[in-house]
């Protein structure tokens, strides 16, 4: 099945500020699989990733990958040719990173980019996962979409399907969100 979701910048850069704001540990670690398991709990209700984003299977679990981007190029590192100019605008004026992995917030998450089902599973995985160990939440996150994935390879979005209790019905909705048009 092709990816049927777009990344939304916007949404990428305000949770990274939202999850900090709202008490989860402000690291790349925390700030990755309170993401992902927003998204699995929004695909599992609502039939949509909240950001778009794609997944990618590294050593410590799952990371969505453009957001990663945004905070290894908030950090400093080197560019990639792909990347906007105006997303690293946006992402500098937002947080800052410092001791190589800590996020720090430069303002307020602007919560009108938001629905209120993209607030509500987020606000589930920060107080269900923001505050775990860093080993706590590699163990969790190494799900079978994980597994099912060589180490630094994007995870098929069926295998994150897989882990979720309604995966038929989530499949026959992406692969037909528009049911009895022609």
């Amino acid at each position: 099945m092709d990816y049927p979701f777009e990344f939304n910048i916007d949404k990428g850069i305000d949770a990274i500020l939202y999850i900090i704001q709202n008490g989860a540990k402000p690291t790349f670690h925390h700030i990755s699989k309170v993401i992902y398991f927003a998204d699995k709990e929004h695909l599992q209700k609502y039939g949509r990733l909240i950001f778009g984003d794609h997944y990618v299977a590294m050593k410590h679990g799952p990371v969505p990958s453009e957001i990663y981007e945004i905070l290894k190029v908030t950090r400093g590192d080197k560019l990639l040719s792909c990347t906007p100019n105006e997303l690293v605008d946006k992402a500098k004026s937002s947080f800052s990173v410092k001791e190589k992995y800590k996020v720090n917030q430069l303002r307020e998450a602007n919560l009108d980019v938001f629905s209120e089902s993209d607030l509500e599973c987020l606000d589930y995985s920060i107080t269900k996962y923001g505050n775990l160990s860093f080993d706590e939440l590699t163990d969790l996150s190494h799900d079978e979409a994980w597994e099912a994935t060589t180490e630094n390879e994007l995870i098929e979005i069926e295998y994150i399907l897989a882990t979720l209790d309604n995966a038929d019905e989530l499949i026959d909705h992406l692969q037909d969100q528009y049911p009895g048009e022609a």
